[in-house]
């Protein structure tokens, strides 16, 4: 799958949440974390009464014949446990990981659903003083396409976590975490055919549109503006053909970040915090160091910008 148009947006939606100001690990924001697109196992998830979930699936429409296909890629996080037998700390950090199916013809998928298994095994690495250990993570990830009228038709992508949790763990959250699918999202792309947008749906396409069922994701067009071949299904609820600002010098990893308020708090941080931020987490020590760097002219441009309707920049 040719995924680069849309992989700048999913490495930073990946890690949304990931870790929050002021990027230290005593901080009381960060002993609660991963909390957006979690596919959970499944003994866990029935345990909380459907608050937490063990599947998601992506409904959405496409135009083409029973020839044209789709290639279908899940992307998620692992959870990786650091300890740090030195100083004495723990951490969670995470890995990025891609699932991806054979290329599907529409009308193969109509007539015969495809489920296929994925295992990731239990893992353990030593570097010096710290550990890192990974717990294994099974799911399952079902398609299938049903036509809805001529050359349309609905595609369907179910994720399922089907692994267990070892006995004796309990049923506590933080302990069902390095089992689960972090942070899951999907990504589709069709050859000789279009998706079909099912935030502004062609009249023709309205009622179709309104009868897919989303589950725990938000699936728009991806991509440049006008493209139609390429879905990107995410638990954070966005617009046809997101983009990150030009003007954003990198993550930042915080919830709902603004860039200019959240560079302005790093400015502000104390030298022992910011110790503290670069021991616990690469990702944080990258932060403290792009800020570092910012240029007034950098530093201007976070304050804002006016763009039309088109997108352009006024």
């Amino acid at each position: 799958m040719n995924c680069a148009s849309v992989d700048r947006i999913v490495n930073a939606l990946l890690y949304e949440g990931y870790i929050l100001y002021p990027y230290r690990a005593s901080s009381v924001k960060n002993h609660l974390r991963f909390n957006f697109g979690v596919v959970y196992p499944k003994s866990y998830a029935e345990s909380q009464s459907g608050h937490d979930a063990w599947s998601m699936q992506t409904q959405c429409l496409a135009s083409g014949n029973a020839s044209a296909s789709v290639e279908i890629c899940v992307r998620f996080l692992r959870i990786v446990a650091r300890m740090d037998g030195q100083i004495h700390e723990s951490w969670q950090e995470a890995v990025e990981c891609r699932v991806s199916l054979p290329v599907l013809p529409l009308g193969t998928l109509s007539a015969a659903p495809v489920r296929h298994e994925f295992s990731l095994p239990w893992e353990q690495e030593t570097e010096g003083a710290i550990v890192r250990t990974r717990e294994a993570v099974q799911g399952v990830i079902e398609a299938s396409a049903e036509a809805v009228s001529k050359d349309a038709w609905r595609v369907t992508v179910r994720i399922l976590n089907t692994g267990e949790l070892p006995a004796g763990s309990g049923l506590r959250r933080e302990l069902a975490l390095p089992y689960s699918l972090i942070s899951a999202h999907t990504v589709l792309e069709i050859n000789g055919g279009e998706f079909v947008s099912l935030l502004e749906p062609p009249a023709e396409f309205s009622e179709a549109a309104s009868a897919c069922r989303n589950e725990g994701t938000w699936p728009v067009l991806a991509g440049d503006k006008g493209q139609r071949q390429t879905i990107l299904s995410s638990p954070i609820i966005l617009y046809d053909h997101p983009a990150i600002a030009p003007e954003s010098p990198g993550d930042l990893f915080d919830s709902t970040e603004i860039d200019e308020i959240l560079t302005l708090r790093v400015q502000t941080m104390s030298e022992r915090e910011k110790q503290e931020a670069r021991r616990i987490d690469e990702r944080a020590r990258r932060i403290l160091e792009r800020v570092d760097l910012l240029d007034s002219e950098q530093f201007s441009k976070l304050h804002g910008t006016f763009r039309g309707s088109a997108g352009e920049s006024l």
